[in-house]
């Protein structure tokens, strides 16, 4: 049963008579804070964001209406210096209060964009100003932070996504040219299931006792009679906002180094990305320099990772860049590439098949820095447990939207070790906000020196990873998949 089938087994009526209870139940018992933390500087802003309904031409025949940034998709490219100082204003011409998240970004509470941790929201119809001295350097992203629920028109379903560049104060400048891709499925609806590939994560060891916990529980709630919980598989896929074969090709010359800034956008899926008879040497992961740059033939991504890679143009001709899902590079999850003097119908061909190990790109050697203190986590799936929708825990608790309070207490300059065990089948990329982190282990595998604020963690399997607690205020955890985030997979760190 393809993606196709399993869409049709939940319609848009079941999806529509969730809406209303579950968008409530999720969304408008959140406190609205109002006051800014910082006083603001007065004058024109450096750059302004409006977040307003608008349409997307995904191809002639596909427009689509959604909430955009600006009136486009992606939202403007910001910018930015590491170090100095910006100042934006946010526009809100929706009939919703909103958030708009600095993702991936060193930044105070006030400006961060969650309103979990206590940022202000952009009122309805109204505007706010923010400013903040960007960084880390490097390929970031803004995205709306509202929390939608049910309502698959809302939050990151729709199109507020948009890139972020901030120039490191020196610029290796080892290629000849940037090239930035922003991939993004729309037209989201309910399911019970999908064909998203779970096997391409390396290494592949898993833990016993999490296999059969989860395994236990997802038996017991199927023998009591419920169905799988809610998934959301997607009609129209895209990158830069146009389907496979309906934007502009990327033009290349036999000869350049191409620099590929490839950011997730998705709300729930995970992607991969291969260009026939190229290689992507991949130098940055969320935007941070890899200790050991490695040549791949595809890369993959969770929902809100961005990789930077390097590919050579040295195999003249008209290429299909895509994801190695046949159904949803046909529906569109695809660009053109075409060399300088070459013509014709693009060529696709699947690349042999690798896995993706984090591990490739650090040390192994490294010893990893003394911790202060380990902080033992464990994910689990209520199957179907809210109104037919997986109710996710950390340590036995679901995130409380009404009170948001944290749960972990920190201690300004200490180092954590985060020890994260999943107890389901599903892979979780998972995000801390307002820090970056160090790969310490993933799945068993000492590693060190790369650095993130998402990590993939496979079905039933551990990782570690190590940050230092040196950005004071409300610091959320989450997974990064919406549907996941959503219905309970956060929780709250605090330190003064």
């Amino acid at each position: 049963m393809d993606r196709r089938d399993l869409l049709k087994l939940v319609g848009g009526s079941a999806a529509a008579s969730a809406l209303p209870r579950m968008a409530s139940a999720q969304g408008m018992t959140m406190p609205l804070p109002t006051a800014n933390a910082e006083p603001v500087p007065s004058g024109k802003a450096d750059h302004e964001i409006r977040i307003a309904n608008g349409l997307v031409e995904l191809a002639p025949d596909q427009i689509i209406s959604t909430t955009l940034y600006n009136g486009q998709f992606p939202g403007p490219m910001l910018r930015l210096t590491e170090g100095q100082r910006v100042t934006i204003d946010i526009h809100n011409d929706t009939d919703t209060p909103e958030q708009l998240h600095m993702h991936g970004q060193t930044l105070p509470v006030d400006v961060d964009g969650a309103a979990e941790e206590g940022t202000p929201y952009i009122p309805a119809r109204g505007w706010r100003r923010i400013s903040f001295v960007p960084g880390p350097a490097g390929l970031r992203f803004y995205h709306t932070h509202r929390v939608p629920g049910a309502d698959l028109s809302a939050g990151q379903y729709g199109g507020q996504v948009g890139p972020v560049y901030i120039e490191p104060r020196r610029e290796a400048g080892n290629y000849d040219r940037e090239v930035f891709l922003t991939l993004k499925e729309f037209q989201a609806v309910l399911s019970r299931g999908g064909d998203m590939a779970m096997d391409f994560l390396a290494p592949a060891a898993t833990v016993e006792a999490l296999k059969q916990a989860g395994e236990t529980a997802m038996n017991a709630s199927m023998a009591s009679g419920k169905p799988h919980g809610y998934e959301v598989g997607y009609n129209l896929f895209s990158i830069n906002g146009r389907m496979l074969g309906h934007g502009e090709p990327i033009r290349v010359r036999a000869g350049e180094r191409v620099l590929f800034h490839v950011i997730n956008g998705s709300a729930t899926e995970i992607r991969s990305l291969a260009l026939p008879g190229h290689q992507f040497r991949v130098v940055a992961l969320d935007g941070n320099p890899v200790p050991v740059p490695v040549t791949v033939p595809v890369l993959w991504l969770g929902t809100a990772e961005r990789v930077s890679a390097i590919i050579e143009m040295t195999n003249p001709g008209v290429w299909v860049m895509g994801d190695l899902a046949d159904d949803d590079r046909k529906r569109g999850m695809g660009i053109v590439v075409e060399y300088a003097g070459r013509k014709g119908d693009p060529v696709w061909s699947a690349p042999a098949p690798s896995k993706w190990d984090y591990t490739a790109f650090g040390n192994a050697s490294r010893q990893p820095s003394k911790v202060d203190e380990i902080i033992e986590m464990t994910f689990a799936k209520d199957n179907a447990a809210y109104d037919g929708f997986n109710r996710w825990t950390i340590n036995d608790k679901a995130f409380d939207m009404a009170n948001m309070e944290p749960t972990v207490r920190l201690h300004q300059g200490r180092r954590y070790r985060l020890r994260m065990r999943n107890a389901s089948d599903d892979i979780h990329p998972v995000h801390l906000h307002r820090h970056s982190f160090e790969l310490t282990r993933i799945a068993g595998k000492p590693t060190g020196g790369i650095m993130k604020d998402v990590v993939m963690i496979g079905g039933y399997q551990e990782v570690e990873v190590d940050f230092l607690a040196d950005n004071p205020g409300k610091t959320l955890f989450h997974c990064h998949q919406q549907l996941h985030m959503d219905f309970g997979f956060m929780t709250l760190f605090d330190y003064v």
